[in-house]
């Protein structure tokens, strides 16, 4: 019987710190990272059904969502102001990400391969739900800063002015929704959530 590595890479999403560059008061890891980008993706996806007559599948957006890092597995997280110092680093990143995802997809049975590689890279019917992903990264990234920021730490003051003006440039309604209604309980104390 053949053995497969695939999943127990992807239980290494765990060991990949995030904010590198920055010091941080809570660490936070991949595995966390992927999960609350899932739930946000998802809420996005429902915020969009309900609210604006939108037929997203959320789930397969929450399911994109946790996958949508598993390359760093194999390159680590790269700092944004790395990858996205030029054009060329970029794409040149991209390729990096690209050839990763395909070595992890090689860590699966022949049958298992085209469900996962539709997660890594969605196709256009997965366009809409797709781009609320991105939204959620970044919404994911806004959570922190916000977190970080309430703990005291001034190291994200810059980072989450940056990524509030990204959010807003990404003029998707359902993040707009999720920023009126739901950022403002971050960073409170569990006494101030569930008085």
């Amino acid at each position: 019987m053949a053995e497969y590595a695939f999943f127990a890479m992807m239980a290494r999403l765990r060991w990949i710190d995030r904010w590198a560059l920055m010091r941080n008061s809570q660490e936070e890891n991949l595995a966390e990272h992927s999960l609350e980008v899932a739930m946000l993706s998802h809420a996005l996806c429902v915020i969009g059904n309900q609210r604006f007559g939108k037929h997203l599948n959320a789930e397969k957006a929450a399911v994109m969502a946790m996958f949508h890092d598993a390359s760093e597995i194999l390159t680590g997280d790269l700092p944004t102001p790395v990858k996205y110092y030029s054009r060329e680093i970029r794409r040149a990143y991209q390729e990096i990400e690209v050839s990763a995802e395909g070595r992890l997809l090689a860590l699966l049975p022949e049958e298992m391969k085209e469900t996962y590689r539709e997660l890594f890279s969605p196709g256009e019917d997965l366009e809409a739900e797709k781009t609320l992903v991105k939204g959620a990264d970044k919404l994911s990234a806004y959570i922190k800063c916000i977190e970080e920021r309430k703990a005291g730490n001034r190291e994200f003051i810059s980072a989450e002015k940056s990524t509030l003006e990204a959010l807003h440039a990404l003029n998707l309604p359902e993040v707009e929704v999720f920023l009126d209604e739901f950022v403002g309980y971050y960073g409170r104390t569990l006494d101030e959530i569930n008085p």
